[in-house]
This record gives C-alpha cells, sequence and structure tokens, in this order.
C-alpha cells in the first residue's frame, strides 16, 4: 500500500490518538461474547511480493498461507471483480478456520462512484458468497476525492446492500475529518446500519486515525514505513485493543502492509506473537519468522 508512504518516517509522531468518546459509548452497548476474535493477516499471498516467506518448493502459495495466518486482506478483488469459479477454488485451497476479506471493486468505488453499481455489486455479491463459512467482512476503499457532500450516495449505497454480507468503510478524503458535523454524520450513518469503520494507519496521514469505532469490531489496516518505529507502533495498537477488548470489542481484524510488501509476514507474526501473550489468544505464528525478533 503507498497511500500515507512517506521517505522520512523518523519525521513522523506516530503516537495512536485519544480514542473518540463515542468509542466508548459504542463499545458498551455491544453484546458480550464468549470468545475473542481475531485474525491477523497480510494483504497478498504471492511469492513476489512475500519473497523468502514460503519454503523452497511450494506449489500452492495460498494452500501454505493460510496454513501460517488465519486471514487474508484480498486486494485482489479491487482490480478484477472474481468469478464464482475462483472464489470456489479459493475457497477449497484455505484450511478449514481460514477468512477471506474481499475489497469491493474499483468499478464500484472508483470509475462508477457508487452511481448505477447494482448489477456489479450483485455480482461481486454472488460470488463471494460462496466463501461461505470463510467470508469475514467485505470492506468498500473509496477514492480519495469522494467527500462528504456525498454522503447520501453513500447511504444509498449502504442501505442496498446485503445485510447477510458484513461490509467495512473506508474513506480517505480529508474533509471527512475536518468539521465536527461531518464526522457526527458520518458516524450516525455507520451506526444506524452496523457497519464498521475502517482505520488505516499510516505515515503521512496521522489524520485518518479517527479512533471511532462504529460496531464491536475493529478493522485495521495497518501500513509499516520499512523502519525501525514500525515494532514500537504495533506495541501501542497492543495496548489500544486490550482497552477496547476490556470495554466490549468482540472482533478484530488487522492487516499487515509493508511500502515493501517482503516485510509484512515478519511484522505480522511479531504482532501476533504479541497478541497471543497479552490477550491468551492462541493464533497461529509464521513458523519460519516467528523467531526472528
Amino acid at each position: 500500500m503507498q497511500f500515507g508512504k512517506t521517505d522520512n518516517p523518523e519525521e513522523i509522531d506516530f503516537t495512536l490518538p485519544k480514542d473518540h468518546a463515542d468509542t466508548k459509548k459504542v463499545l458498551s452497548q455491544a453484546k458480550p461474547a464468549k470468545n475473542f476474535n481475531v485474525y491477523v493477516g497480510c494483504a497478498k499471498w504471492n511469492k513476489t511480493d512475500l519473497k523468502n516467506f514460503y519454503p523452497k518448493g511450494t506449489k500452492d502459495e495460498l494452500a501454505y498461507y493460510s496454513t501460517q495466518f488465519n486471514s487474508i486482506e484480498l486486494n485482489a478483488t479491487f482490480y478484477k471483480s472474481p468469478s464464482k469459479e475462483q472464489v470456489e477454488t479459493w475457497k477449497e485451497k484455505a484450511t478449514a478456520d481460514f477468512k477471506f476479506f474481499p475489497k469491493l471493486p474499483n468499478t464500484i468505488s472508483h470509475f462508477k462512484r457508487l452511481i448505477d453499481v447494482d448489477t456489479v455489486t450483485a455480482e461481486f455479491c454472488d460470488a463471494v458468497v460462496l466463501f461461505e463459512e470463510k467470508l469475514g467482512m467485505c470492506f468498500l476503499q473509496m477514492h480519495d476525492n469522494f467527500k462528504p457532500k456525498d454522503i447520501a450516495r453513500l447511504e444509498a449505497f449502504i442501505k442496498k446492500f446485503p445485510v447477510a454480507i458484513p461490509l467495512a468503510i473506508e474513506l480517505r478524503n480529508e474533509e471527512w475529518y475536518q468539521d465536527k458535523a461531518v464526522g457526527d454524520a458520518l458516524h450516525a450513518l455507520l451506526v444506524k446500519y452496523k457497519k464498521t469503520f475502517v482505520l488505516v494507519d499510516t505515515a503521512a496521514r496521522r489524520d485518518i486515525m479517527h479512533m471511532r469505532l462504529t460496531s464491536d469490531k475493529a478493522f485495521v489496516r495497518y501500513v509499516g514505513a520499512n523502519h525501525e518505529s514500525d515494532y514500537a507502533r504495533l506495541d501501542d495498537w497492543i495496548k489500544r485493543i486490550k482497552i477496547w477488548r476490556k470495554e466490549g470489542l468482540n472482533e478484530l481484524y488487522f492487516f499487515v502492509h509493508q511500502n515493501v510488501e517482503l516485510e509484512s509476514p515478519l511484522l505480522s507474526a511479531y504482532f501476533i506473537e504479541k497478541l497471543n501473550k497479552e490477550l491468551k489468544l492462541d493464533l497461529p505464528i509464521p513458523h519460519t519468522l516467528a523467531k526472528k525478533k
């Protein structure tokens, strides 16, 4: 992910902002779940990007990846909506407890900008629903220039989106985060329709760290800077997640990106190992990487 990239990460204040007051309120209203469901993964599974992750002789990258992680942020679907056959193939290759988190196609979010997208949305949903129990949560990442003036368009899309398919929303334009009234309207909309507000932790766009949860689920897209600060940032996230869990968080989806993706599995393994220890979880740790840090 290149969004928010900087060539000088040492100049960035990576301190996590304080939670918005609405976060504690939303979490306090959540129905307590017996188990804390946590999914951590990378954004890609191909061997080219995750160089040195796969053992020599690995024939099927997804099949191996799913033995090391319990989820994937499926960015491939952003560039081309998957066929039903493709979804079924992916589903069969992954392990039983694995989950896919597919991004909605850019035809919907960028080219048509939520206008006249009923057909393409239905095609996407008809395909990804075939992941069945392996479907995590889909997410819609709008174009950088999609602004608050079009919030009615966003609501119309959300209202039509199938209720049975979990959906998260990511908004990047600065105007969503500059005005209290805008933020309040957006928050109310997402809470009303029970949609999850994506958090993106990236170096050069600290304003998008709204820390305003809209459901009992947190969807975090973490972008490392290939810098030593990446690990301290993950430590801070673990502290915040522990607080959210005590306040009522029931599910966490945390996906690790890097400007140079080959380090993503290493960062992920570090994060998972710490999470397991601090929250008494038993998430799979990529065994080829877990002892390198």
